[in-house]
């Protein structure tokens, strides 16, 4: 299965699926969002109230002159109401905005916490730039449906209501048939042309999603742009996608014109005859001036939220646009899980045996065939082989990255699959080929083998990395910033901070996967030492191309196309003369390159 994440929406999802999505989250306060939906509903019934105590006082000074009484009660009541609906309203907001952010929060965490869950192959595959546009497009989207849909439509909709049943009480009917028809063709009218329009939305997302994740991708490998003079292509990629991106906004902008004026057509329509049956009614002598001004009023007040209505219900459909791409994330599965039973691992030593492994990133092609191999605890084992045989794919087994489609894995005896992912883990330590870093401080990155280890800790980690001297004569030592995936710091640096970062996290289990490739000789000696000692009571798999580091391991295997050819210790292949002699012969001739890596296998986890 391909994730990818830069198509359009899921299509099986709906909006009503998204609002369902998000319930939980805005359910966590319960006790607000039912205080703010009390406050909703009291500002509502004071706003409707209004233009009864309007129409008392007007009918009160139409009289004659000699019987002209100031209306007190109807203006104490005006303006009771009024303050009421401010005062109501303004405690809605108040008691709101904690339950919007919270769910914002709430949904961003687990969003974050579900991409952190996904495996390796999806992160493989995604595009940054996308994804960080989606949640980030997502989470406001959030705020977006909850203030329009809280603070417009549920209100509009009461308000609706509620005007209704006066108009029936106190006119005739005709009044409320006008007022209910032209709401429902404005709405009906709404949503089918904007339903229409979503498609323009949707294709803009796309496409801004694709121009922003090409221009990231550029940006971050700017040095090979750099290196092949392929600026002009960048950025003519990048213009054809905002091209595209152009053609949809203004095809969304001249729906959005259509929409307007259909909406314009239909309220204007309303108003006249509302007022047309209002005058008549005055002429036959069957209503007030003061009814006259209460049918004004309840107009004004429907009809000016009615014709943002429309305004909001786009927004809101944008939203939820939005919205379920990022809700699509959610549901991803976790190629890797753990267990219902899984248990968590707490050990010292730790034995590894790989029993009769088979495994390939793509179903069509097998990367290894029947691996089995044992490493005692406290020994160390080193793998060696062409690129592409399969060598670096087995720490990631052993990391669960993946999981072995045949046979079984096993750490002190157990299953790798019936352990948590989190306690494995934590039980081993590696120092991968290509190094990568946060874009912080050599501090920080070291300290990231063990947040919580202290400065001295950290200062010993990198003693041990061969690194302390480095970073002393650099102007601002251990606080100095290392660039966007470690790019201020040279191959060889950065993989001594790596190595200092495993250390510091001292665990039983140590990966070193080419961990001194980008090292000059004189370093790479000395840390060879380093890591030959700190190896000595460690479960330790050397992922090597350079012979001469491996030399004092306790078993050697030699893989070719994913299968155990040869194992043995460094003199015992020697002296067998095989695969391994010849390796080591090419390579005292100084005619084997080091440091080829896995290019192979990371073809194969594209595939």
């Amino acid at each position: 299965m391909r994730f990818t994440h830069t198509g359009p929406a899921p299509a099986h999802r709906n909006d009503w699926q998204t609002i369902r999505s998000l319930l939980p989250f805005l359910w966590q306060s319960k006790l607000r969002v039912l205080l703010a939906l009390g406050c909703l509903i009291a500002a509502k019934v004071a706003s409707v109230v209004l233009p009864i105590y309007l129409k008392r006082i007007v009918d009160a000074l139409s009289v004659p002159a000699t019987l002209l009484v100031l209306p007190l009660a109807a203006l104490l009541g005006y303006g009771f109401a009024r303050l009421a609906g401010s005062i109501f309203g303004e405690l809605r907001d108040a008691l709101f905005a904690r339950v919007t952010q919270g769910a914002i929060r709430s949904v961003a965490t687990k969003v974050f916490q579900h991409l952190l869950a996904l495996s390796l192959r999806f992160h493989m595959q995604r595009q940054t730039g996308g994804l960080s546009r989606d949640i980030e497009r997502g989470t406001k989207g959030i705020g977006f449906l909850l203030n329009f849909t809280v603070f417009n439509i549920l209100p509009t909709l009461l308000e609706i209501g509620m005007v209704t049943g006066i108009l029936l009480w106190r006119y005739a009917w005709p009044f409320a048939v006008v007022t209910l028809g032209t709401i429902v063709c404005y709405i009906a009218f709404t949503l089918l042309v904007t339903e229409k329009r979503m498609v323009y939305r949707r294709s803009m997302n796309d496409l801004d999603s694709k121009a922003n994740s090409k221009a990231i991708d550029a940006l971050i490998n700017y040095e090979t742009v750099k290196y092949f003079g392929n600026e002009g292509y960048e950025l003519d990629r990048y213009d054809r996608n905002l091209g595209k991106w152009v053609d949809s906004a203004v095809r969304n902008q001249v729906s959005l014109n259509f929409l307007n004026m259909g909406q314009g057509t239909i309220i204007t329509i309303g108003i006249t005859l509302l007022l047309w049956l209002a005058a008549r009614g005055v002429v036959h002598g069957g209503m007030t001036v003061g009814d006259v001004v209460l049918v004004s009023a309840y107009l004004t007040q429907l009809y000016a939220p009615l014709n943002f209505l429309g305004f909001v219900y786009r927004e809101i459909k944008h939203a939820l646009a939005d919205m379920e791409r990022m809700f699509g994330l959610l549901e991803q599965d976790q190629e890797v899980a753990d267990r219902p039973q899984a248990s968590a691992l707490d050990t010292t030593r730790a034995s590894v045996e790989f029993e009769h492994v088979d495994f390939g990133y793509d179903s069509r092609r097998r990367i290894l065939h029947d691996v089995s191999f044992t490493i005692p605890a406290g020994h160390t084992l080193a793998v060696v082989g062409a690129s592409g045989a399969g060598k670096s794919t087995l720490s990631r087994l052993l990391f669960r990255f993946y999981d072995a489609q045949g046979g079984t894995i096993r750490v002190n005896g157990v299953d790798v699959r019936d352990l948590t992912q989190a306690s494995l883990r934590w039980h081993i330590g590696i120092v991968p080929q290509d190094t990568v870093l946060f874009n912080d401080t050599i501090f920080y990155n070291i300290a990231y083998g063990d947040t919580g280890a202290s400065r001295d800790d950290v200062i010993q980690a990198a003693k041990s990395a061969r690194i302390h001297d480095f970073v002393m004569s650099l102007p601002d030592q251990y606080e100095t910033q290392v660039g966007e995936r470690g790019l201020k710091l040279s191959g060889g640096e950065k993989q001594r901070v790596a190595i200092a970062r495993t250390l510091l996290k001292n665990p039983p289990i140590l990966i070193f996967d080419e961990a001194t490739s980008a090292l000059d000789s004189r370093t790479e000696r000395a840390i060879q030492e380093e890591l030959e000692q700190i190896s000595r009571d460690r479960t330790t798999l050397i992922i090597a191309h350079r012979l001469s580091t491996i030399a004092h391991a306790d078993q050697i295997l030699v893989l070719e196309h994913g299968r155990v050819v040869e194992r043995g210790t460094h003199a015992g292949l020697l002296a067998a003369g095989g695969r391994y002699a010849q390796m080591w012969r090419l390579q005292q001739s100084g005619g084997d390159r080091p440091g080829d890596g896995e290019g192979q296998e990371l073809a194969a986890m594209h595939e």
